[in-house]
């Protein structure tokens, strides 16, 4: 069971949201890909895009479409979105289930996620699980964006618990860097931008083969 730091009950479980809880990847390869098309460029195939998703959707844009300029292209990409994120999007196995079981338990739950807050909570509410949420937060919220641990920090401060009473659930090396931080424990799952040995190389607290064993690992919050 997961007993946190300094021997206190996690009360709080906040997760990242792309590669995390959802396979939205062709959603975002649609609209790289819109915005590329702009510029003349080829298509990009998902696994390339997927390297670059997870940093936030200026990160991806530079690093999918060179030489741009980033404002316009934020637009065209944000334009696009809807158009395709519903139908791009689908819940990874086990998500619905264990944030079921989590808030069942009694756990607080929260998104802290660099995708875009409003595509985020459209998609929440999409997906039939927004209700289950207690606190909704992306790069908007805080002035920095992960891997910098304002994101975590002000999730803590509205469901008013400490980072030693939270834990992080994300699939990429900036989420593990992100909890070290904010003083947060981090689990991961290998469903995202990050094969295994990376995950590892970042010494997560814990690596889980997928969401379906978040929920038996912990116990009620005390």
């Amino acid at each position: 069971m997961c007993t946190g730091q300094a021997g206190a009950a996690p009360r709080a479980v906040l997760f990242d949201f792309d590669g995390t809880l959802a396979d939205s990847y062709p959603a975002i390869t649609a609209s790289v890909n819109f915005v590329r098309a702009a510029h003349g460029l080829p298509p990009l195939d998902e696994a390339e895009v997927r390297r670059h998703v997870g940093r936030g959707p200026v990160y991806l844009l530079e690093h999918t479409v060179p030489g741009a300029a980033i404002e316009n292209d934020l637009a065209r990409y944000r334009g696009h979105h809807p158009s395709v994120m519903r139908t791009g999007t689908h819940l990874l196995p086990g998500a619905a289930d264990a944030l079921r079981a989590l808030k069942h338990k009694g756990f607080l739950l929260g998104i802290c996620s660099n995708k875009p807050v409003a595509f985020t909570r459209q998609l929440l509410d999409h997906l039939g699980i927004a209700a289950l949420l207690d606190a909704v937060l992306g790069p908007e919220d805080v002035s920095r964006p992960k891997p910098a641990p304002d994101m975590l920090l002000a999730a803590l401060s509205r469901l008013k618990v400490r980072p030693e009473e939270a834990l992080y659930v994300g699939d990429m090396v900036v989420d593990i860097q992100t909890g070290h931080q904010a003083g947060v424990d981090v689990w991961v799952v290998p469903t995202g931008s990050d094969e295994v040995a990376a995950l590892k190389a970042a010494r997560p607290d814990r690596v889980l083969r997928d969401l379906l064993e978040l929920s038996a690992l912990l116990a009620r919050p005390g």
